[in-house]
């Protein structure tokens, strides 16, 4: 657990209640305020390492205005602080322009808890740097444990003898700093084997920096990885390194890397062949030192005969090239990954939920999983939550679904599988993007990409 006071900053109770539940478990103090009229009052008393703010506070408004205010008005009171906007996807242009007004980054709505917590300890080991150059050194910072010591452990089972020779494999790479290429469907568990890789490491001990390549626009591309100098472009007010150089020593895992377009595929080439990067507005070239792991749910293959990837940027990324099969094609991991996350969420949500019921067990190796381990693990946090006994139930899981998509589902061919559940589940929550994602276990982007796949 890092020492660090975090402040959450939302109008919406329910965002705050589930930030903090991930938050309060690795950072040592976490506050929330649903009124954004009491951030001065915080940020001039508080002394945060981090502060999370949402973009928008009035019903209706989604200008993001208001962001960008709270956003000038906490740098005026304390000018080292560190900001990390919430915003949801169709806001990004916006978050773009408030990281260049001074934010450091921003989060996606809903967020992925990997993601969040690796941006938060991000935001605070910023918030140290600041400090530093500006010559204070609090005592807590003589404490502060290496970046990627404060990682979750990665929830990954490997009880299917095809999970059990990946696992062999990833343990053997680990020890190299060979570049890694992680394959999977979204929801397999990609970010889990990355850091797991990251672990077993010789720099476990070093950052573990994670990049979302398919949420950084294309205008923002290089000052994300690469950093920028101050006066680079306009409200550049300070130097700011990139996820290279924050990854120095560490790992930096570059995720959905299939969503790049040439133009960066090809900027993104030279720094790996070269090995330096230069940042936007400087002429200087630095070395970096760090272990690239990526990964995708794109036919890679498939876009390298298309030309709509660049082969030599394939032959750099996949040294070692590793695929996670979908959660339907190891059943034998289906029950053990249940009983791990019903053990964490029984421990967070402080209850006594304690076992399988045998009519649970089978319910959970004839569902599909569309949405793999991510759609499993939302599952069973639902269930906690909602059970009424000891022993989880099958309506306690499930909610009558597999009875409903029994009904619904006329075809075994997974990709319509996939189509009539994204159908099934748009008429049920009445198009509510959010909540569509939310029930079949995917981020807004995945989703939007299969609604597009599929014509929807």
């Amino acid at each position: 657990m890092l020492t660090a006071k975090l402040l959450i900053v939302d109008d919406d109770v329910d965002v705050l209640s589930a930030a903090k539940l991930l938050l309060k478990r690795h950072f040592s103090q976490v506050d929330i305020e649903k009124n954004p009229q009491r951030i001065p009052f915080l940020v001039t008393n508080g002394n945060y390492d981090a502060i999370l703010l949402d973009m928008n506070f009035t019903r209706d408004v989604i200008s993001g205005k208001e962001g960008f205010d709270w956003l000038d008005r906490i740098l005026d009171t304390d000018p080292l602080a560190v900001v990390v906007l919430f915003t949801a996807f169709g806001d990004v242009e916006m978050a773009v322009r408030a990281m260049k007004a001074g934010a450091m980054d921003f989060v996606l709505k809903p967020w992925e808890n990997d993601k969040l917590l690796a941006t938060m300890q991000a935001a605070v080991h910023k918030r140290a740097d600041n400090k530093a150059k500006a010559g204070i050194n609090p005592p807590a910072q003589a404490n502060k444990p290496a970046a990627g010591r404060s990682l979750p452990q990665a929830n990954f089972v490997a009880s299917s003898a095809v999970m059990q020779q990946l696992y062999a494999t990833a343990e053997r790479v680990a020890v190299t700093d060979a570049t890694v290429l992680v394959l999977g469907e979204n929801g397999t568990g990609k970010s889990d084997l990355a850091q797991l890789i990251h672990q077993k490491s010789n720099r476990a001990d070093k950052p573990f920096v994670i990049v979302d390549l398919g949420a950084i626009p294309e205008s923002l591309f290089e000052s994300e990885l690469f950093g920028h100098v101050k006066g680079a472009f306009t409200d550049a007010k300070e130097d700011r390194a990139g996820r290279f150089e924050e990854a120095h020593g560490g790992t930096l895992f570059l995720d959905e890397i299939g969503n790049l377009s040439l133009p960066m595929q090809a900027k993104l080439l030279t720094v790996l062949q070269n090995r330096t990067v230069t940042r936007v507005g400087s002429n200087k070239t630095k070395q970096i030192d760090v272990r690239i792991i990526c990964a995708t749910n794109q036919p890679i293959g498939q876009m390298v005969a298309d030309r709509t990837f660049r082969q030599d940027l394939l032959y750099r990324i996949n040294t070692i090239e590793l695929r996670i099969p979908p959660l339907r094609e190891r059943p034998e991991d289906i029950v053990p990954l249940t009983e791990l996350f019903l053990k964490q969420y029984r421990h967070q949500y402080k209850r006594v939920v304690t076992t399988l019921s045998a009519a649970l067990v089978k319910q959970l190796q004839r569902y599909h999983w569309p949405g793999n381990v991510r759609e499993l693990r939302s599952a069973v946090e639902r269930a906690v939550i909602l059970a009424q006994q000891n022993t989880l139930q099958p309506e306690d899981f499930f909610q009558n679904a597999f009875t409903e998509t029994s009904q619904f589902t006329e075809t075994y061919q997974l990709e319509e599988m996939e189509k009539q559940l994204i159908v099934k589940a748009m008429k049920k929550y009445n198009g509510n993007i959010t909540e569509v994602a939310k029930e079949l276990g995917l981020s807004r982007q995945a989703l939007y990409r299969r609604m597009e796949k599929y014509g929807l």
